[in-house]
């Protein structure tokens, strides 16, 4: 059995201002809510993983459950600003920070360490090692970072869809400069 990770963040379900405030192309909360249900489960399989990064909804928690119930996958849960009153025994955990160790044989060290937060970092455990940082929050009013691995893992940056480890990895391979910073300077693994 395959499964593929994805990463997401920002699907604001149930807001209706949102669709003004972030220009989402649609005319209705319920038209919103059903594209990302249905763009989420046309990449995700029950097998897949999710790292919701945050911003699930503005909606009652009732309400919200619904839509969350009808999504593929494990999903695990990044607290965002908006998620203090969130409830739900949907997810597999919810937290404000994870480092997330992917094994990967491609990668230099034979894993990939992704550092997840709601928020955006200018600088985050091993940078300097290629570690990435993926985020949401913006809303994709910050420009990607994609040479110092840095990404908006947002509805509104990805066409209102998740956004697959392969993906983000293929776009990262774009720009495979060395990150400098002080800790060039000493040995360290």
């Amino acid at each position: 059995m395959y499964m593929t990770i994805f990463f997401t963040s920002d699907t604001h379900i149930g807001h209706k201002n949102i669709i003004k405030y972030s220009n989402r192309p649609y005319k209705s909360i319920e038209e919103m809510n059903e594209a990302i249900v249905n763009n989420w489960n046309s990449l995700v399989t029950q097998d897949d993983t999710v790292y919701h990064l945050g911003d699930v909804g503005f909606i009652n928690n009732d309400n919200l459950n619904k839509y969350l119930n009808r999504l593929n996958g494990k999903i695990y849960h990044i607290i965002g600003n908006h998620d203090k009153k969130l409830r739900t025994d949907r997810f597999e955990w919810s937290r404000h920070y994870f480092e997330l160790k992917i094994q990967d044989k491609d990668c230099e060290r034979g894993s990939q360490l992704i550092i997840l937060c709601h928020y955006p970092f200018l600088t985050w455990d091993r940078k300097h090692h290629n570690s990435w940082n993926i985020h949401g929050h913006c809303h994709g009013s910050i420009p990607v970072d994609l040479n110092t691995k840095r990404i908006d893992a947002g509805v509104d940056v990805w066409n209102y869809y998740p956004i697959s480890y392969q993906v983000l990895k293929n776009e990262f391979k774009k720009f495979n400069n060395p990150i400098k910073d002080h800790h060039n300077n000493y040995l360290e693994d």
